[in-house]
């Protein structure tokens, strides 16, 4: 789940807070800054598919993109043939002199045929500042494309449904949750340090109905909806044993897109123990000052992540 907030109040505009939900044996990266020659963007990434795709992140120049998965009925049917994240690498990796506009960028995507490969998703992309675009990949053809962020005071929340969609319980939930967040920081006169607690908190709300100790993802799956925050679900031994066997064959290939050595992640990284794996905010001052906070709560083995070593943070301010 995603929240997107303006506000004077409190001279910031920014994401509020996105917990990434994730199977805990898929390999992902820390926050950090990218290699050349993309240092300029800002994010995690996941290192099971050969690009390092990214589900969010934000550049020097201000360009920032945040996506979410469609809600399936099965796992399978969430994983398509071409990684989500290759269409949040292909906005973030523009060069940094790129004059490509957000609806110039997404206009192509509507247009060039590759959406029907790829898994459902919904795609948050522009420049801070700015109008953002809403890329619904399972929208009709007439309105793919929905805009926010187009005036002070708005509270967006999106999750892993469409934009409008407002039977899911955890999207009303946090967008209430961080009304009042931002209220009582305000009200309290509190720092930023405060601020970005108060929004994790949101971010680690748990409503998640318990099932049998033997109930597996699957049988969670339309249990979901109910809770911003995700606790370790499903079975792990069943993970452990096809991560062994996956040394011995790494990743199926598949059809890729054009230039890109892309593969269909191993099944042993789509099993066992999911859960919030990672919970991000990032603040953007008026002055163009950024603030990305991210907490990693478990590790690639699926173990917690100890207090001392789960945050990260970084600063810095946006390139005219």
């Amino acid at each position: 789940m995603l929240s997107y907030r303006t506000d004077h109040a409190i001279g910031q505009v920014g994401w509020q807070g996105l917990k990434c939900s994730e199977f805990l044996h898929r390999p992902t990266s820390r926050a950090d800054w990218w290699p050349s020659p993309h240092s300029h963007v800002l994010s995690a990434r996941d290192l099971v598919r050969p690009i390092h795709p990214t589900w969010l992140g934000i550049t020097k120049q201000g360009r920032i993109a945040v996506l979410t998965n469609y809600h399936e009925d099965t796992c399978a049917k969430a994983v398509g043939k071409y990684s989500r994240g290759e269409v949040v690498n292909s906005w973030l990796a523009l060069s940094p002199d790129s004059a490509q506009t957000t609806q110039e960028f997404v206009n192509q995507w509507t247009t060039n045929g590759e959406l029907a490969n790829i898994g459902g998703f919904n795609l948050v992309c522009g420049n801070v500042m700015e109008p953002l675009a809403i890329l619904a990949s399972r929208a009709s053809e007439t309105e793919p494309i929905l805009w926010i962020a187009d005036k002070p005071g708005q509270t967006v929340g999106l999750s892993n449904t469409d934009y409008d969609d407002r039977s899911w319980p955890k999207v009303e939930k946090g967008e209430d949750a961080i009304v009042d967040a931002i209220a009582g920081h305000v009200q309290n006169q509190e720092s930023e340090d405060n601020l970005i607690e108060r929004l994790l908190g949101v971010l680690s709300v748990d409503t998640l109905p318990r099932l049998s100790n033997d109930a597996g993802v699957q049988e969670y799956i339309p249990h979901l909806p109910q809770s911003v925050f995700i606790p370790p679900i499903g079975r792990d031994k069943q993970a452990r044993d096809e991560a062994e066997s996956a040394n011995q064959d790494k990743r199926e290939q598949s059809p890729v897109l054009p230039s890109t050595p892309e593969g269909t992640p191993n099944r042993a990284y789509l099993e066992g123990l999911y859960a919030t794996q990672k919970q991000t905010v990032i603040l953007v001052g008026f002055d163009g000052r950024v603030r990305y906070f991210e907490r990693t709560l478990y590790d690639d083995d699926a173990q917690p992540v100890s207090t001392e070593a789960r945050d990260r943070s970084f600063e810095f301010r946006i390139e005219k």
